[in-house]
């Protein structure tokens, strides 16, 4: 495993390197305090020392040199004493000479390649200088912070090791759920479980099943679009087989002629299916990933699909218009909006007979706007509604040409963009009405 892309390495070794720099810091803290304290310590007892050598009888009183000798061997001192001519009346056993004119009080003395602590204090009688080896104090607190830290540098590896199980169980679920994933087979899109997951994978896991169930949703419009195309195409290219076996029998010009009329026929309603189940899979696709609104002119649609069809209205006389046109918008997509009304038009006009009327019309009304499309053609049972938005359904003795697709296909639409369709009867012109309430629509300003 490469620690550098490794979350788990990464976690153990940033908490190690946090423990192992608060183990030195304290450690240093520790050394600080305990030599800061040792300085004062022993600053304290080299000044009373002192001030007690100069109140008391002379050195040179064998006794008292002898005590002072035990002190200062006790205490790793040295004592020189001189008299105010300078001449050095007592000194200590040690190998260092240290200067014989010292600043008085506290200073800090560099004698052979040593530093030295001095204390110096003069009478009327005599100078008095007590000094101490600097490594004597921190040898001292080097001791005391090493028994500070002692406890701490024994404790690390436990620490250590309580990180890494910690790390390693906190990240366990990670592992379980890239295992579960792993174990996959390609066609399997169910849910990973989301059991027992931490707040800050959860989400990651959440967002990982609604891709599954999007891409499941795609699969099982694919899967239904090569179904249905495989089904449907069947008996159309059976009857292009047949048109054209009666086109080569055709032993006449009028014969060849009515063969060729009926597989140019053949060929445009397959061209017309092909192209219907074509939208309907995009449209499934595309709900599948989600919509990706914006504010459309529904009006301005609704008068470009009328220009669209209107040359197919006048071939069969019929009476094609736009009765009211609010200036309302809606939260959608252009394309596939206008998708819907071309088909909504076609439907009518091929359903309505020649001479007749279809009426489209856009209305605003309080927060909603609702699309309507009426004809004057024969309408739909109230039976048969809910059926008729089935794939392939056509109402049984229909004269009119199609593929059954047409109101799949508005259904499809209108519910990605959240619309309600309904079918009812025309009060005006006695056919067929298509009513698409959409929600939140607000007035364009004019």
């Amino acid at each position: 495993m490469n620690l550098a892309h490794s979350l788990r390495g990464r976690l153990l070794w940033f908490l190690l390197a946090a423990i192992s720099i608060a183990a030195v810091a304290q450690a240093s803290i520790a050394y600080r305090t305990a030599l800061s304290d040792a300085d004062q310590i022993f600053d304290y007892h080299m000044q009373q020392m002192a001030l007690s050598l100069r109140s008391s009888a002379p050195l040179s009183n064998t006794e008292t040199a002898a005590n002072v000798e035990a002190d200062a061997e006790n205490n790793e001192l040295m004592v020189q004493v001189w008299t105010p001519d300078g001449v050095r009346v007592f000194r200590t056993v040690s190998r260092t000479t240290l200067p014989q004119h010292a600043v008085l009080g506290f200073s800090n003395i560099k004698a052979n390649n040593t530093t030295y602590r001095v204390f110096s204090v003069q009478s009327s009688t005599q100078t008095l200088q007590i000094a101490q080896d600097m490594a004597v104090r921190r040898n001292m607190a080097g001791n005391l912070a090493l028994r500070t830290v002692g406890p701490i540098a024994v404790m690390m590896p436990i620490l250590m090791l309580v990180v890494w199980w910690v790390v390693s169980g906190s990240l366990q679920p990670v592992s379980r759920v890239r295992t579960q994933v792993a174990a996959r087979q390609a066609d399997d899109l169910s849910p990973v479980s989301e059991a027992d997951l931490p707040d800050e994978v959860l989400p990651l896991v959440q967002e990982l099943n609604l891709l599954f169930g999007r891409v499941k949703t795609a699969f099982d419009a694919q899967q239904h679009f090569v179904a249905d195309a495989a089904h449907e195409l069947r008996t159309p290219l059976q009857a292009l087989k047949l048109q054209v076996l009666s086109l080569e029998r055709a032993d006449s010009p009028e014969a060849r002629g009515v063969a060729v009329g009926r597989l140019t026929a053949g060929i445009e309603r397959a061209t017309r299916l092909v192209e219907q189940l074509l939208v309907l899979a995009r449209q499934e696709a595309s709900a599948a990933g989600g919509v990706k609104t914006q504010p459309v002119e529904l009006a301005d649609l609704a008068k470009r699909a009328l220009a669209d069809l209107a040359g197919a209205a006048q071939a069969r006389g019929i009476d094609l218009g736009l009765t009211r046109a609010d200036p309302v918008q809606v939260a959608g997509q252009p394309d596939a909006l206008m998708i819907m009304l071309r088909n909504l038009i076609d439907n009518a006009l091929k359903y309505t007979p020649a001479g007749g009327t279809v009426d489209l019309s856009v209305t605003g009304e309080g927060k909603g706007t609702a699309l309507v499309v009426e004809d004057s053609g024969p309408g739909i049972p109230a039976e048969e509604r809910e059926r008729v938005f089935n794939r392939f359904y056509r109402i049984a003795g229909s004269e009119a040409s199609g593929s059954g697709l047409g109101l799949a296909i508005i259904k499809a639409i209108a519910e990605r963009h959240g619309a309600k369709l309904s079918l009812g009867e025309s009060a005006k012109l006695g056919g067929l009405s298509v009513r698409i309430d959409f929600p939140a629509a607000s007035k364009a300003d004019a």
